[in-house]
């Protein structure tokens, strides 16, 4: 497994994730919780990649503090 197919992993699901996130506070739809249940184990599942996903995606803080400035 590659670290760009982890990283495109990762990037997905965050932004499912946020989506979800946006959707519950807008119009009060969790589609994790519809897809899967109400805390069920999958859904558990899911929710544990997402917050596993986001943590491994604060190292783009490095990558993107390490690129140049462009003038």
């Amino acid at each position: 497994m590659s670290n760009k197919f982890l990283q495109y992993f990762s990037l997905t699901l965050v932004i499912i994730g946020a989506i979800n996130w946006g959707l519950i506070g807008f119009f009060n739809l969790n589609v994790v919780s519809l897809l899967f249940g109400s805390m069920t184990w999958l859904s558990r599942v899911v929710y544990g990649l997402v917050g596993l996903c986001g943590l491994y995606l604060l190292n783009f803080y490095g990558i993107v503090a390490s690129e140049p400035e462009e003038a």
